[in-house]
């Protein structure tokens, strides 16, 4: 059975930095594609970031320069580095895992995720 678990959320101030986690457990980590998604208050869940296995990745627009995605195939781990974060970051941040192997964009769709960790809670604030 997959089980994704985050860790790492945070309060932080704007302009502060902050790295997310996401352990795998239960499938090959190495020959999935994994992506980072987030919900804000009032707001509909959007992709922030995805990563191939061969490692391609995509952004969202609002977080290109400021967020890198990594994975460390041999510890199993996903990683999402944040910087310079601003207060519109404020949201619960999702791990998410597919077998299949999507294009830039739709690396960043919910609907092509089938396995989901519970989220760990991000806010910017000062």
């Amino acid at each position: 059975q997959a089980v994704l678990m985050e860790s790492g959320g945070a309060l932080v101030q704007p302009g502060g930095s902050l790295t997310l986690s996401c352990r795998a457990h239960g499938f090959v980590f190495g020959t999935y594609t994994m992506a980072w998604f987030r919900q804000g208050p009032g707001t509909r869940r959007e992709g922030v970031a995805g990563i191939n296995p061969p490692g391609s990745t995509n952004y969202v627009e609002s977080v290109q320069g400021r967020f890198t995605i990594s994975r460390d195939d041999a510890s199993n781990t996903l990683n999402l580095q944040m910087d310079n974060l601003k207060p519109e970051d404020t949201g619960m941040y999702y791990c998410a895992a597919d077998s299949r192997q999507w294009g830039r964009v739709t690396l960043l769709s919910s609907e092509a995720y089938s396995t989901w960790g519970p989220g760990t809670l991000v806010i910017v604030s000062s």
